[in-house]
């Protein structure tokens, strides 16, 4: 994961020094296309990544992120690869990873869990209607390339899928399964006691390289590291509030150094004791 990496950090130098160069609200969004394995891409706009898959027979594309950011990634891939999405797959309903879908539907077929189109619907998200939904599994297959789509539970939000593409031994997860980052914010849309059991499901599965919805590549292993994170939050969280502590008495008790260097830390990791001493306060058993 060392070189991926590099990579990224690379860019982010190359992104600040552009915005240095470019007048205030003009920056320019950073947008890149890289080779994860054989013929599956991951898609870069700014923080947000999705993945995509070239076969003879046309792409099979993801997370839309946004109209403009669809719009670029549609041209560079009739510009590079000569080739229709046929399918476009959300991997769940929040705005920010599935806006500007409609790019898509004059050849694209729109795939997502039946709790994520209904929450489409109702919120009246910008992004095309999923015209295909499934329950609990499903695969999508084109051109020889095979996804495994699945429903692993409830975690940052009810309708979370991940994909898995066995061939490449790649597993694309968005926003519940961070590369060694803690948690958004103070898990807002989650489902918490589930997303730990989600996370189980996915340790079982078969695969060697993460695919996040942000962040850099990581491991099977990363999975197995955020589940232990979320148990050691909820575990000091609720052993302080079993003693009656109060929020403010449990933001400045709880640190974890365990986890210090990890992503956000500096930033969320307040915000996720927060969370989750809301989360124990309503799930505790008391006497």
């Amino acid at each position: 994961m060392r070189p991926s990496t590099f990579r990224v950090g690379v860019v982010l130098a190359v992104a600040a020094l552009l915005a240095t160069a470019l007048p205030a609200g003009s920056q320019a969004p950073v947008r890149e296309i890289s080779r994860i394995a054989g013929e599956v891409y991951r898609f870069r706009n700014n923080n947000h990544y999705s993945v995509f898959a070239v076969t003879p027979a046309g792409v099979i594309a993801t997370d839309p992120i946004d109209a403009d950011a669809a719009q670029w990634l549609k041209d560079e891939i009739r510009r590079r690869f000569d080739r229709p999405i046929r399918y476009v797959i959300y991997s769940h309903d929040h705005r920010d990873h599935i806006a500007g879908g409609q790019v898509f539907a004059d050849t694209a077929i729109v795939v997502a869990h039946h709790r994520a189109k209904e929450t489409i619907v109702a919120e009246k998200r910008p992004t095309a209607v999923p015209q295909i939904t499934f329950t609990d599994a499903m695969t999508v297959e084109l051109g020889g390339t095979v996804v495994e789509l699945a429903w692993v539970g409830r975690n940052h939000s009810d309708n979370s899928i991940v994909m898995r593409f066995p061939k490449e031994r790649l597993l694309f997860a968005v926003d519940f399964i961070p590369v060694e980052s803690v948690a958004f914010r103070d898990f807002p849309d989650a489902y918490i006691e589930d997303w730990i059991e989600s996370l189980r499901r996915v340790e079982a599965m078969d695969f060697d390289v993460l695919v996040p919805g942000h962040g850099p590549l990581g491991r099977r292993a990363h999975v197995g590291m955020f589940r232990e994170y979320l148990e050691d939050l909820r575990n000091e969280v609720l052993r302080h509030a079993r003693e009656g502590k109060s929020l403010d008495e449990v933001k400045a008790l709880v640190t974890l150094p365990k986890y210090q260097a990890w992503g956000g830390y500096q930033q969320m990791f307040p915000l996720n004791v927060e969370g989750m001493y809301r989360h124990v306060q309503l799930h505790r058993v008391r006497n």
